[in-house]
């Protein structure tokens, strides 16, 4: 009884509708496994990238010679200093063709925020599936369990006499999918939520440092004009 109740015969004996299921479920988890940890690399290397990109920008280094040296080998990952090229490109250009200094701001501004909006898509990419498999896996699995319970309960009425040891192993089976769900989805659901605070911290920051940034600019186009 105890081999027959152990989880591999279990799975191997299940309808093919809850193997199915339970397989769905395994690839569901491989895969947010997968994008957790390219998550996490992907974090580690964007916030590296921002904060030595903020130690030059702050070091008082000449924002032209700034602009050359992060055109010339742009850092991966590098959202801040995306934010800053794209603003810095539109702001020389603009002012190599008009003289009014709110036309050029406003261009830059929109840049910018061109900008910012293309660091969010990176940073959000793949956080959906995430969020899918934590709010359906668990349902996945309930749907699993309850055919499997259902089954089990149908044979039970074509024997004679029902014992627990009858049916034990058809319900055991049976909520392995619900098991197999719960493991899916929580992890699912705690990365998803660490990475949209992760994505909204750093969001925070690029928007900060576009608003400072513009100031500067703002300060510069109107001393020269």
């Amino acid at each position: 009884m105890e081999e027959q109740l152990s989880v591999w015969y279990l799975v191997s004996n299940a309808g093919v509708l809850v193997q199915l299921v339970m397989l769905s479920l395994v690839l569901a988890s491989v895969g947010s496994w997968g994008v957790i940890f390219q998550r996490v690399q992907l974090f580690r290397r964007a916030r590296k990238a921002q904060d030595s990109f903020e130690e030059r920008f702050w070091s008082g280094m000449d924002l032209g010679q700034l602009y050359k040296e992060v055109s010339a080998s742009p850092t991966a990952h590098g959202g801040m200093e995306n934010v800053f090229r794209a603003g810095f490109r539109e702001f020389t250009r603009l002012r190599q063709q008009s003289k009014d200094g709110e036309a050029v701001m406003e261009g830059t501004q929109r840049s910018m925020r061109v900008a910012l909006s293309r660091e969010m898509e990176k940073l959000e990419n793949h956080l959906p599936l995430l969020a899918t498999v934590g709010s359906t896996s668990p349902y996945v699995g309930l749907f699993g369990t309850v055919w499997g319970i259902m089954n089990s309960f149908r044979g039970l009425a074509q024997t004679q006499q029902a014992t627990l040891a009858a049916v034990a192993p058809g319900i055991s089976e049976a909520l392995i999918a619900t098991a197999m769900g719960l493991f899916a989805a929580i992890p699912a659901v705690i990365a998803y939520n660490r990475f949209s605070a992760q994505t909204d911290s750093m969001m925070k920051n690029y928007e900060t440092f576009a608003e400072e940034f513009s100031s500067i600019l703002h300060r510069r186009v109107h001393v020269s004009s």
